[in-house]
């Protein structure tokens, strides 16, 4: 395992999955809960709003399968993590029911392209060698988020307050964003760094 956690790029795409993988997990959680207690919504009409997430992401994945097909997997994930934040927005914004529907619809949509278009990249990013050892090391950091975000926010919205959950989301997305970019940079360095070693 040590090993495997010192190959530059593998603690960011870690932390990256572990970060979607709470954000898509807490969203499925907690968007009842949020558009009940906070948003005064019935308990009917907020399982039918938090369902829209789900088929954002059944839509999306439909979706992401052709737009792979024109844009690499980091455009992807990058497209993914923008739906989001507008969803994100969206659901803060105190407008009533329509934008919280068009939240969760955006954040399903986001979530659509993540999840595959990282494990596709990890033969690319860190060589066919390490994919199977790395991908083994994100499933385990996509439990891990699995397993604590949810209950985090639960405790949080126990003891401080509901209306917390959209910025909570923004916060797990803001450091999966910072840690998916810094992947990328220390590709792109390797990268030139391997080309001036083979150049005569």
């Amino acid at each position: 395992m040590q090993p495997i956690i010192r190959i530059p790029g593998a603690k960011e795409i870690m932390i990256t999955f572990f970060c979607y993988c709470a954000l898509e997990q807490t969203a499925a959680l907690w968007a009842s809960s949020y558009l009940v207690l906070h948003r005064g919504l019935s308990a009917e009409t907020a399982a039918g709003f938090a369902s829209l997430f789900f088929i954002g992401i059944t839509v999306g994945r439909a979706i992401s399968g052709f737009l792979t097909m024109r844009f690499n997997d980091a455009s992807m994930i990058r497209l993914g993590q923008v739906l989001i934040v507008a969803g994100v927005l969206a659901l803060m914004l105190p407008f009533g029911e329509m934008t919280a529907l068009l939240g969760l619809m955006l954040v399903g949509l986001g979530c659509a392209p993540i999840y595959p278009c990282i494990i596709h990249s990890t033969p690319d990013l860190f060589g066919a060698d390490r994919s199977q050892a790395i991908i083994g090391v994100q499933m385990a950091a996509a439990y891990v988020g699995i397993l604590v975000m949810p209950p985090v926010f639960g405790l949080i919205a126990d003891h401080i307050t509901v209306s917390l959950f959209p910025i909570y989301l923004g916060v797990i997305l803001f450091v999966m964003i910072m840690m998916h970019e810094a992947l990328l940079k220390k590709k792109q360095a390797s990268e030139v760094l391997l080309n001036v070693i083979e150049e005569p």
